[in-house]
């Protein structure tokens, strides 16, 4: 133990007077030298004001981290380093625009970008910059070729279908007491290794879910390769659950199974606009990478649902009110939901909308600069990381007034302006998981709805940032039976 921590002070030195040299002598020869850089402080060497972002998500207010500095040095940008990378900070609707822009997708100014921890977890999805850049391009097309409508609505059926069987199973009255986040996170996985993997056996599933924990982590850590480290222990975990995905494609491909009919078969089978199939390693990481993002985005979505409904009766009714109507409608009880029934539920998603203004389940996201850049004034130098943050237009009284309040009937009255509402992103650069997140929260919440009502056991509970937000005891609910009036 000793020895490793020697081995990190030595690391850590090293590695400060690298950054130290690197700051003083790149770009001296930029053609906006004559510009500032952003104002702001790169914190501590190598681990930057990583420490202080972390500790404002773990009081549950990762706002914070960001509004104390565009108070202070910048409503527009401001720089910092976070997990070992000098950042520019791209703040508001200009930033949010400035990074989606699909212009600047297509001129090469601006890239997608994966912190270094996040490099070593995903090895396989490249190396470089515009490599990664290239490869979360190419993927992207093949899953948007994928969801389309057809297979969207297939998919309503499905996971009806999971959400029927998961609530029969594990929300059952003689408990009464459920801990929202562990069974919401269990129904999320196993819809998405039906949607992603076409995968049904529970045994392998449980199997999949159990290191998906430490590669989160993982992502969002100093990437230090060293032991009993987050980032160690998210490669670990990594390795473990890809060997298992790399037997499947592998058994899948022996059966004969590649029918394109599921998510793993399209990605194996399409062709890229080169003609370039992708490698078992490719579509393996980013399996990973889709159930990782499903698994507790959807999950921390679904939670602060019912935590409001919990809080709220009133639009808990008027939910239920929606519901009910939909259900009503149809020839039988046991008659499946529909692509039409969820658009239908405006209310329902107008309920999620607010809770994803809130407490988006995405904190932010890097790009990187391929080139030096000219942003509000300032010199962005290439190779720095550049972050955006759903936080800093979320809560801004300018474009939700009282941004504070829990108001779902906000987004009845108006539209927010053009990047101003980003939890999925925006521009060029939404998530390709926006439909499937949408469709998997309402499925979910017709059925829970239409079953119980339920009421928190923790009045006041906390909530924490790590670096999706959670309840700190993961919502416990007492359910009661929903008798139908």
């Amino acid at each position: 133990m000793e020895f490793e921590l020697s081995f990190l002070c030595i690391f850590l030195f090293i590695a400060s007077l690298i950054l130290c040299i690197l700051l003083s002598t790149r770009n001296s020869k930029s053609i906006f030298n004559n510009l500032p850089l952003p104002p702001g402080s790169t914190g501590l060497p190598v681990l930057g004001e990583t420490l202080e972002f972390s500790s404002m998500g773990k009081r549950g207010i990762p706002e914070k981290f960001l509004m104390d500095r565009m108070n202070k040095y910048s409503h527009q940008v401001f720089k910092t380093s976070l997990l070992g990378e000098i950042t520019a900070v791209c703040c508001g609707v200009s930033g949010n625009k400035f990074l989606f822009s699909s212009s600047h997708q297509n001129n090469d100014l601006i890239a997608f970008s994966w912190p270094s921890s996040a490099k070593k977890i995903f090895p396989h999805s490249g190396e470089t910059t515009k490599t990664i850049n290239h490869n979360a391009m190419r993927f992207r097309s093949i899953f948007f070729g994928f969801f389309k409508l057809e297979m969207l609505q297939n998919c309503v059926v499905l996971v009806d279908v999971v959400a029927k069987e998961h609530l029969e199973n594990h929300w059952n009255m003689e408990q009464k007491e459920v801990n929202v986040v562990s069974m919401v996170k269990l129904f999320a996985f196993t819809s998405a290794c039906r949607l992603f993997l076409n995968l049904e056996n529970r045994d392998e599933i449980d199997h999949l879910a159990a290191p998906f924990e430490e590669i989160v982590a993982g992502i969002f850590s100093i990437p230090v390769n060293l032991p009993g480290t987050a980032c160690r222990r998210g490669i670990k975990a990594a390795n473990a659950i890809r060997k298992k995905l790399v037997e499947i494609i592998r058994e899948k491909k022996k059966k004969g199974m590649m029918d394109n009919q599921d998510c793993l078969s399209h990605l194996l089978t399409v062709t890229d606009g080169n003609d370039r199939l992708s490698t078992e390693l490719e579509v393996a990481d980013q399996i990973l990478a889709s159930l990782a993002g499903s698994r507790d985005s959807t999950t921390s979505a679904i939670t602060f649902i019912m935590k409001y409904l919990a809080e709220f009766p009133h639009i808990y009714h008027e939910v239920l009110k929606e519901q009910r109507s939909i259900a009503e409608a149809k020839s039988s009880s046991g008659e499946p939901l529909n692509w039409k029934d969820l658009q239908k539920m405006k209310y329902t998603w107008n309920v999620a909308s607010e809770v994803l203004r809130l407490l988006p389940p995405v904190q932010g996201n890097f790009r990187e600069a391929l080139v030096d850049l000219n942003y509000s004034d300032f010199f962005i130098p290439k190779g720095w990381k550049l972050y955006w943050s759903p936080h800093t237009t979320h809560r801004n009284p300018e474009y939700f007034p009282e941004p504070e309040k829990f108001d779902p009937s906000r987004f009845e009255r108006t539209h927010p302006i053009p990047y101003a509402y980003v939890p999925f992103g925006g521009g060029s650069r939404v998530c390709p998981g926006k439909d499937i997140a949408r469709l998997v929260i309402l499925v979910f919440m017709y059925n829970v709805v239409g079953k119980f009502r339920w009421e928190k056991m923790i009045p006041d509970e906390e909530i924490m940032v790590l670096p999706v937000p959670f309840p700190v005891k993961g919502l416990p609910i007492r359910l009661y039976p929903n008798q139908k009036s």
